[in-house]
């Protein structure tokens, strides 16, 4: 190129939502042939090109070939959904992002308050939007799984994720700020990552009730509606699921991470296999004669206002087995035994299907922590202890 300079010039690939700055051309004849105009300022020139330019330019921006990052994105945009549900007031967005595990339509996804309804759609990549019910959740791990009817999918097989290092280059796939409508391809991030690290180091400082290991990223992923992505290998591996939003409460900054697959697939497993269910099939076991109740514990819930109030504990009965195992107001009741309960009525209506004098499991999760503890409404009632993954 001589001694001339070369000119800096943005330009956005939108066939693949990916962003670059490129350096372009540099001689005359170049100019001529790119039919590139110019525009004098003073001793200066500034050459604005106005080009269509796509797959080729990626190469200037991974070491990579070229081809290969866009068949990656290509394989993988299938298989990434984008889900709608709760929010959509007082800054809550009603949107996240999940990745298709099967091709009958399981979709794993976080567990948050986007799946707090009845009413969940999914949008594929080909644009149909089809409904989805809340499968069943692990709040140990912050991972549901939804289910939509479909056939044919595509989609990542959990068997065959791999385990990543620091400085593995990877691409993150998600609906971030919800940008992506229709059959639109949702956003991709390209990075690396920067340490793997255990959260449960950081206790007291991330709200979550996870703890362990996680893929802490060098690219800003943790923004709304990226919780739920794809974290992939350049070879379109999965590696990962993006997590939810988490603020360091001492610095006041962001930790973009992803939860290593391997750590949640034996959850996820376990939910298709009917554990951590979100509703029970009142078929599906006989009631007993005299069933359990909230009050026989000694635990009275906060006013069932709403049509899915969560199940907060309001007071604890001074003597009672919840008092002598020690719950606490404020404690926010989330498991009943291994079923998921999301409301005061599902809570009660689950109880209903505990006998009176059995035992009964109820996680909770109190401030940043998820604590068990095993109640009877006649006999001894056991502490607590902390929600092992």
């Amino acid at each position: 190129m001589g001694t001339r300079k070369d000119s800096l010039v943005p330009t956005v690939l939108r066939g693949n939502a990916l962003s670059a700055t490129l350096c372009v051309a540099a001689t005359d004849a170049e100019r001529r042939k790119m039919r590139v105009p110019t525009r004098s300022m003073g001793t200066r020139k500034l050459k604005i090109v106005n080009c269509k330019l796509h797959y080729f330019l990626i190469l200037l921006l991974f070491s990579a070939p070229a081809a290969a990052i866009v068949d990656t994105i290509d394989h993988v945009h299938p298989k990434i959904v984008k889900i709608y549900g709760a929010g959509g007031f007082s800054g809550m967005e009603s949107y996240q992002s999940g990745i298709l595990i099967s091709p009958e339509g399981h979709i794993l996804t976080a567990f948050s308050y986007v799946l707090d309804t009845d009413y969940i759609s999914v949008m594929l990549s080909d644009g149909r939007e089809l409904d989805a019910k809340l499968l069943g959740a692990d709040p140990r791990l912050d991972v549901a799984v939804l289910k939509i009817e479909a056939e044919g999918l595509p989609c990542f097989d959990l068997s065959e994720a791999v385990k990543l290092e620091a400085g593995a280059r990877v691409l993150a796939f998600s609906n971030v700020f919800g940008v992506a409508l229709g059959d639109e391809p949702v956003s991709v991030q390209k990075g690396t990552v920067a340490v793997v690290t255990q959260l449960d180091a950081r206790r007291g400082v991330f709200e979550t009730p996870y703890r362990g290991p996680v893929y802490a990223l060098d690219m800003t992923t943790n923004n709304p509606g990226a919780a739920g992505g794809a974290l992939v290998t350049f070879g379109g591996e999965l590696a990962g699921m993006l997590g939810k939003e988490l603020r360091n409460s001492l610095n006041n900054t962001w930790l973009n991470y992803a939860l290593p697959i391997d750590k949640i697939r034996q959850s996820v497993e376990d939910i298709r296999a009917g554990k951590f269910v979100a509703r029970r099939d009142p078929e599906e076991v006989k009631k007993p004669r005299r069933s359990l109740d909230p009050t026989a514990l000694g635990i009275v819930l906060v006013p069932d206002v709403l049509e899915r109030t969560p199940p907060y504990v309001d007071r604890v009965l001074p003597g009672s087995p919840a008092a002598r195992a020690g719950m606490k107001p404020d404690d926010l009741i989330i498991l009943s035994g291994d079923r998921l309960v999301q409301s005061c009525k599902a809570l009660a209506k689950e109880m209903e299907f505990v006998d009176y004098e059995d035992p009964i499991r109820l996680t909770v999760i109190r401030g940043q922590e998820l604590l068990e503890f095993t109640l009877r409404s006649a006999g001894e009632s056991k502490p607590s202890k902390r929600a092992q993954p």
